[in-house]
């Protein structure tokens, strides 16, 4: 694996993203069920495939507002390491931003773009301030949240009672990650074991459960998938 696409990877926390694409296809299968309709295989690539570059847009962009932060405390980031410079990262985190919304354009209900709009305002907000004040924890949560709005309006234009019932589970849930991982770093040699990369893996899991209740049990499948293919990616690339 060359540098460059090792440092692309590690800015936008790409072992994450199984988590985002659980969240996106979950929301996707309530709404097509909703509806009446078959899994739309297609519009659902573009639509995780778009979320996905928020995602890795928000993680770089992250890494950009905590440089200076980072070269104090967490030297082995990528701005601070050396590996890449601010300024191309700020670029990256726009690009990837922008490529997500161009994608949502070819999603079958244009209110997608209108609901990416909403959570690139939270991404953006928890981005530059989160260091600031910790209520901004908050605006994390609801970020996941967003996921399942962006995905259930970019194919229906609105989001059905499970959606949000859903996507408010997920959003506690990553409320309470957030405070442990911030719990984690005021210890000085943290928990001892990972913590923080398990309970995001777990996220996946959580939605296979939910759509085992709701639709099938196969989706149970789905959902510890999910989880191995975080934790593998989590043994290349940080999580946390």
């Amino acid at each position: 694996m060359s540098r460059t696409l090792n440092t692309a990877l590690k800015l936008g926390r790409v072992s994450n993203l199984p988590t985002v694409w659980m969240n996106a296809v979950a929301s996707i299968a309530l709404t097509s069920a909703a509806l009446g309709a078959g899994f739309p295989l297609l519009a659902s690539g573009l639509i995780v495939l778009a979320l996905s570059c928020f995602y890795a847009g928000g993680m770089s962009l992250n890494d950009y507002c905590d440089r200076h932060w980072d070269a104090q405390h967490q030297p082995f980031r990528p701005i601070p390491a050396g590996d890449i410079n601010a300024g191309t990262v700020l670029t990256l985190s726009l690009a990837l931003f922008s490529a997500g919304i161009a994608l949502l354009w070819l999603a079958p209900s244009s209110r997608g773009i209108l609901a990416a709009g909403g959570l690139l305002a939270l991404i953006i907000a928890y981005d530059v301030w989160h260091k600031r004040h910790w209520a901004t924890v908050v605006l994390m949560a609801c970020t996941r949240l967003g996921v399942y709005l962006v995905a259930a309006f970019a194919i229906a234009g609105s989001a059905t009672q499970a959606v949000l019932v859903l996507g408010l589970i997920q959003c506690g849930y990553t409320l309470l990650v957030t405070v442990v991982a911030r719990a984690e770093h005021n210890r000085a040699n943290g928990y001892g074991f990972a913590v923080i990369p398990w309970m995001i893996a777990l996220m996946g899991l959580i939605d296979g459960v939910a759509l085992a209740l709701l639709l099938s049990p196969w989706w149970l499948l789905a959902g510890i998938i999910t989880v191995v293919l975080t934790r593998w990616g989590q043994r290349y690339v940080r999580g946390d």
